[in-house]
């Protein structure tokens, strides 16, 4: 076999076998799709709350940024990740499904936008926040009760959607995801304490 010469003198031989690429190996500490997309949810319903019980202006404001992120997050990874392979596992049977899913995100940017440019003090300010949390509201009902049902059924590669969504969601806000425990484990945590190494 023939040495080749580098430039600094120095000779190299050919790599007889070309690299393989490392197969991914599946994340097994993130959540599933409906299960990540669930947990969002709960996040902003919970924001919507504290905005209920906020009084002053400089609180309502951080809040609403808090939701306005949060859902951006949201409606991005979904439309990017989530919705195509759910439209091609639900076919025609979710086609109007998925096309209201996608209108009403439309409709929540578009709320969003509104409440970024708005500030606490302006007339209307805690009455588009309701509107927009209506919104969230009606969508999220619809996904938890028609869409995640359906796509469960399906052949939805529900835990390679969710490592997909969990990386998304990682690179937009620079923090990990985690799977959450379980009802149960949360239970038996209670009854006994964290498990060694969760502390």
């Amino acid at each position: 076999m023939a040495t080749r010469t580098k430039r600094n003198g120095k000779s190299s031989r050919p790599s007889a076998k070309p690299k393989r690429k490392q197969a991914l190996k599946p994340r097994k500490d993130v959540p599933s799709a409906i299960s990540l997309l669930k947990s969002d949810h709960r996040e902003v319903e919970h924001l919507f709350s504290q905005f209920e019980a906020a009084t002053s202006s400089a609180r309502k404001r951080a809040i609403v940024q808090k939701i306005c992120d949060a859902l951006t997050v949201h409606t991005t990874i979904e439309e990017d990740i989530f919705y195509p392979p759910a439209r091609a596992a639900l076919k025609r049977a979710g086609e109007d499904l998925m096309d209201e899913a996608e209108v009403e995100h439309e409709g929540i940017k578009w709320r969003i936008d509104i409440l970024k440019r708005m500030k606490p003090e302006d007339d209307l300010y805690d009455a588009e926040v309701k509107v927009l949390s209506e919104y969230v509201k009606h969508h999220v009902k619809e996904e938890e009760r028609e869409l995640f049902p359906k796509l469960r059924i399906s052949a939805f590669d529900n835990a390679g959607v969710g490592e997909k969504l969990a990386a998304g969601k990682e690179k937009m806000t620079g923090k990990p995801v985690k799977v959450e425990p379980s009802l149960l484990e949360r239970g038996i945590e209670a009854l006994v304490g964290p498990s060694p190494g969760t502390i």
